[in-house]
């Protein structure tokens, strides 16, 4: 298939001839590189790299091409961390609403001009209120009502668990979703969960950051995109973006500055996180963007 394309992408221990050994495989099964990056961490001692390659180049089918890989990988140590996917592939994504819609309009926009490679399979809202726009892209939507008792929430979080677990999403984005995942969900959606913060985190965690940034009169307001996890807005990050403010800046006119920063630094990091351009070690991630 014309620009068909096979990606590995893989974290271990550094050592000598990594990058010797990875080379080789790939000369011996004749992959024609058309994208490689690379990244050795001294704090940490973690070596990461992806690499893309033409399916035509490659002497044997997917599947052969896969297991001698983890033979190779599996040299690097037990900790050695890899995944090679297949450009054809097409990825799946859940979208978790509330009920501001930018966040939403902009990703259904991308996904329908083919921008976002990945199908938006439906719409998950705690309110109806974004139903109609779903509906207009034609991505079916479901509606969990989320009751203030912590039962009822208990149950809710259930309830939206299975249905976006019926799709099997490569990525679940709560895309302005105002709800706290319970740690066992965050833990059950690992590096798939995606968070879009309207904050230049680590500033202005947890609820209204642009009154809090108001109060400090900060002069520049951000955006950050990361995975979510159980300590709150805390995950390792993906994206951010700043736009500067200044003293006459209400916090109506910060609110609208900013969702414009949300929209792109979202849309951004969801993409490199479908094209497995991030790499996750420990709290902080690496970007082969």
């Amino acid at each position: 298939m014309a620009g068909r394309r096979f990606t590995l992408s893989l974290g271990c221990p550094d050592a000598l001839g990594i990058v010797a050994r990875l080379s080789g495989f790939l000369a011996g099964a004749g992959a024609w590189i058309v994208e490689a990056a690379y990244h050795a961490d001294p704090d940490t001692g973690w070596f990461f790299t992806r690499q893309t390659v033409t399916a035509e180049s490659i002497r044997m089918d997917l599947d052969e091409f896969r297991a001698r890989f983890a033979e190779i990988a599996a040299t690097f140590g037990t900790e050695a961390e890899w995944s090679l996917h297949d450009s054809t592939e097409r990825k799946r994504i859940v979208l978790l609403v509330s009920k501001e819609g930018h966040c939403l309009h902009d990703l259904l926009g991308r996904a329908a001009t083919g921008e976002l490679p990945a199908e938006v399979c439906a719409v998950i809202g705690n309110h109806r209120d974004l139903d109609p726009v779903a509906r207009a892209h034609g991505v079916p939507f479901q509606h969990v009502p989320f009751p203030s008792d912590p039962a009822g929430k208990a149950e809710a979080f259930e309830a939206m668990r299975e249905l976006v677990d019926a799709h099997s999403p490569d990525a679940v984005v709560l895309a302005r979703f105002m709800q706290v995942l319970p740690p066992e969900l965050c833990e059950h959606w690992k590096h798939r969960a995606i968070n879009i913060h309207h904050s230049f985190l680590p500033s202005f965690v947890g609820a209204r950051p642009y009154h809090q940034a108001h109060e400090r009169g900060v002069k520049i307001i951000g955006a950050t995109c990361h995975y979510v996890t159980a300590e709150l807005d805390a995950g390792p990050i993906i994206e951010q973006d700043v736009v500067r403010i200044d003293h006459s800046y209400t916090i109506a006119d910060m609110v609208r500055q900013g969702r414009d920063i949300e929209k792109i630094v979202l849309s951004r990091g969801l993409r490199w996180h479908l094209e497995g351009r991030v790499q996750v070690h420990g709290r902080k991630t690496v970007i082969f963007s």
